[in-house]
């Protein structure tokens, strides 16, 4: 698996242990976050691009379940993982329903971490693939064909852009979750130079005027990192 500009939030406040572990991931090539207690965590999730986060329970200042509800709330579909020396069964329990995609007990072998990341990956691209070949979107009311590059809703018939198309796509595959500005450009464009940039602005316009005349859809922009579909 490709690991190359993966980055992995990493929050342990035993400094040893989040030592290892950052350097056991940097040598399989993702790109580490490593925070020392909750909040800074949170701070670390919300100022990066975050693919998959490594949550110490017992932490100080906010707790690994408390954090993971909290980066839920900001409607991330971001992959986590529990690693606690807490191994009840209520503690598990407690661990899955805040969130967690899986609970590691401690002690644990970096193998078996990377398994476990690698399962998870692995699932996330298939989804990606998946939705990358889907052939129709459901927006609220209306309909997005993107093989046909077509939006329709009852008698309203709009064809778009490829660039409309290929933005619009992005934006259904992580509807409620913030598409990455540079990714977007990268993807869409080629390349997220300056001028390109303003170009995707341009687009984001015109894809908000398709549907401004239903005020439940929405395209925002998250804290300067990207933008947002939301559907009430």
């Amino acid at each position: 698996m490709e690991n190359k500009n993966t980055k992995i939030l990493v929050v342990e406040d035993d400094e040893n242990l989040g030592k290892i572990l950052s350097d056991y991931l940097k040598v399989k090539g993702f790109d580490i976050v490593l925070k020392r207690d909750g909040e800074a965590g949170l701070k670390g999730y919300i100022e990066n691009d975050i693919d998959l986060c490594l949550l110490d329970v017992m932490m100080p200042k906010k707790d690994g379940f408390t954090l993971a509800k909290e980066i839920r709330g900001l409607k991330s579909s971001v992959p986590i993982i529990f690693l606690s020396a807490k191994s009840m069964e209520d503690d598990m329990k407690a661990g899955f329903e805040s969130g967690a995609d899986d609970y590691i007990t401690k002690p644990f072998s970096m193998e078996v971490l990377m398994l476990r990341i690698d399962a998870i990956m692995r699932r996330i691209n298939q989804i990606e693939d998946n939705l990358l070949h889907k052939k129709e979107f459901n927006i609220n009311d209306y309909k997005f064909y993107p093989e046909k590059q077509l939006i329709i809703k009852g008698d309203f018939e709009k064809k778009l852009t490829s660039k409309e198309n290929e933005l619009l796509r992005l934006l259904c595959m992580y509807m409620g979750n913030v598409v990455n500005r540079n990714d977007a450009l990268n993807m869409v464009w080629g390349d997220d130079n300056y001028f390109n940039s303003r170009s995707m602005d341009v687009y984001i316009t015109k894809l908000r005027k398709i549907f401004k005349e239903d005020e439940n859809i929405q395209i925002i922009n998250s804290h300067g990192k990207g933008f947002k579909l939301l559907v009430d």
